[in-house]
């Protein structure tokens, strides 16, 4: 069952929305999935976004803010029962799925604003060029039989080529991180997901990006930035180099290439 916001002022339920859609919008405006007509609410004020069974907040640069438990935020990975308030009017996320703070198996990385490099297509229609060349027929080469001679070349079918091996696309090096510090030292995580979530959802989050060309840490939830080699990352996707350190919410693991 999908997870739902159940509206309500004052105590009153209003109206409950399934999160079915991966990003749905909250605002004033008519073209939000959730329209709140209110003064105190901005055109488009927040947008929840829902890959599998995980939901994030966050807000669209609003007027007057939001809050989530009382707490003014600006990004947020929602738990069941989590109380969203703007203005006079609450949102109560629900959801029947426990969450798990330790990996999560998204598809899509929808939830950072910072959109994902897709390999680039050129390198496809590359091999198809070389494969192509490759059927070019030899001016020199001996006439088939049957064939018909013009302009120098012959117009019969031109000898098969062997297939040419189109180029793979680029597959990141299998990759862990391992827990230097806390009750979990030793523990190892391989990284075989599109995108794994560590930390504490309330606290501190961030997500590991696996990519074609390489792997990814981006913040998403809380007041402190992850760090890595003890250097404070920004709000942009930092790429990590084989054993890079990672600090986040109270915890070291180590980033390092596999085999």
């Amino acid at each position: 069952m999908a997870a739902k916001l159940i509206l309500s002022m004052d105590g009153a339920v209003l109206k409950e929305y399934p999160l079915n859609k991966e990003r749905m919008t909250i605002g004033r405006k008519a073209h939000n999935d959730i329209v709140i007509d209110n003064l105190a609410v901005s055109g488009e004020h927040a947008a929840v976004v829902t890959i599998l069974h995980d939901s994030f907040l966050e807000d669209l640069d609003s007027t007057n803010g939001l809050e989530v438990n009382g707490t003014p935020t600006k990004k947020h990975f929602l738990q069941n029962n989590d109380l969203i308030e703007i203005g006079k009017y609450k949102l109560k996320y629900v959801s029947s799925q426990t969450a798990q703070t330790n990996t999560d198996d998204f598809e899509k990385t929808m939830i950072l604003r910072a959109p994902v490099r897709q390999a680039a297509p050129m390198a496809e229609k590359s091999d198809v060029a070389a494969s192509f060349m490759k059927t070019q027929v030899n001016a020199n080469a001996t006439p088939p039989s049957g064939a018909v001679e013009r302009t120098g070349k012959f117009d019969a079918h031109p000898p098969v080529a062997p297939a040419a091996t189109a180029a793979p696309a680029p597959t990141p090096q299998a990759a862990a991180v391992q827990i230097l510090t806390g009750p979990n030292t030793g523990k190892e995580l391989a990284l075989v997901k599109n995108l794994t979530t560590l930390g504490k959802p309330g606290v501190q989050v961030a997500v590991l990006t696996r990519r074609p060309h390489g792997f990814f840490i981006t913040h998403v939830e809380g007041a402190n930035h992850p760090m890595v080699n003890g250097i404070t990352l920004g709000d942009q996707p930092h790429q990590l180099n084989d054993h890079d350190v990672i600090e986040l919410a109270g915890v070291k693991m180590e980033f390092y290439f596999k085999g």
